[in-house]
């Protein structure tokens, strides 16, 4: 049997997940309004997959009915919500609280997954959820609800539902649909979708200095990054994919702390050491496709 770790899908989803925790720092990089964020992040994604799809990949992104526009098109405002929610919760705490409060994902895709596709819920599954949200407790530093950690955790939570909703329909779509034309179309329906919010309410815009985090934001982060996480929806799981992607405040804590100087607390180490324990078990426990 090949290691779990040799695993095409797990191998995949492991270089997404530390591109998206790159990606959270990018949310005290930046000072302007996370609407503003989300939006470059989207727009220069979708620009980099289009190119790829047209130039160098056989991707149609054409031809698609009306059922799978709409799926899209739901990926995309998910997106949007997702990465807005996710942005705000660091700008307003730090990247350790936004990141940890965000991986609160895979106790929502635990349950919500068997609903979603008729599965059987396994014990296995709760254990892991349970032993993951062990981890994001110790690694949150501060549970004051009067002061910004805890409201950076809400809107983070918040970004976990959605993230959690995200993977589930990517999971629908990845067995009809190409990779890169998913994580395409899901980009630019969700820069048609911010559109809106940034011509209405007044926010805080980037400076020109902006342009260049927003592009490699976009390109690496977010086109490169993405197109991977779809594409190991193909061979594993989403529940086992959304623990994986618990290694994402590991990833985002180690880069904070050495590009930011935002030293974590004891426990946010030990809780870190509970997520890593908990991903290793959940890729050796994996039904893998």
């Amino acid at each position: 049997m090949k290691p779990f770790f040799l695993n095409k899908g797990v191998a995949q989803i492991h270089i997404a997940v530390f591109l998206f925790g790159f990606a959270g720092l990018f949310g005290k990089f930046l000072s302007c309004s996370p609407l503003y964020i989300v939006f470059g992040r989207t727009f220069f994604a979708a620009i980099t997959l289009f190119f790829f799809a047209r130039f160098f990949s056989k991707t149609a992104l054409f031809g698609f009915d009306k059922k799978e526009i709409f799926f899209f098109g739901l990926q995309g405002i998910l997106l949007a919500v997702h990465w807005y929610s996710f942005f705000l919760s660091i700008q307003i705490s730090s990247v350790a609280v936004g990141l940890v409060t965000f991986s609160t994902f895979p106790l929502f895709v635990t349950f919500l997954e068997p609903l979603f596709f008729k599965e059987r819920l396994k014990l296995t599954d709760i254990f892991i959820a349970g032993a993951v949200f062990i981890g994001i407790l110790l690694v949150i530093p501060n549970f004051n609800f009067s002061d910004n950690i805890t409201r950076g955790g809400f809107f983070g939570i918040i970004s976990g539902f959605t993230f959690a909703l995200l993977s589930l329909v990517n999971r629908r779509n990845a067995r009809i649909s190409d990779a890169i034309a998913i994580a395409f179309y899901q980009n630019l329906f969700a820069t048609i979708f911010l559109v809106l919010p940034i011509l209405t309410i007044q926010v805080t815009p980037p400076q020109f200095s902006d342009l260049p985090f927003l592009i490699f934001l976009g390109v690496f982060c977010t086109a490169l990054a993405h197109t991977l996480f779809i594409k190991s929806l193909g061979f594993i799981r989403a529940q086992t994919a959304s623990v994986i992607a618990g290694l994402e405040p590991v990833y985002g804590i180690v880069l904070a702390f050495f590009l930011l100087n935002e030293t974590p607390q004891m426990r946010t180490l030990i809780g870190g050491l509970i997520i890593i324990g908990t991903t290793i078990f959940a890729g050796r426990q994996s039904n893998v496709k």
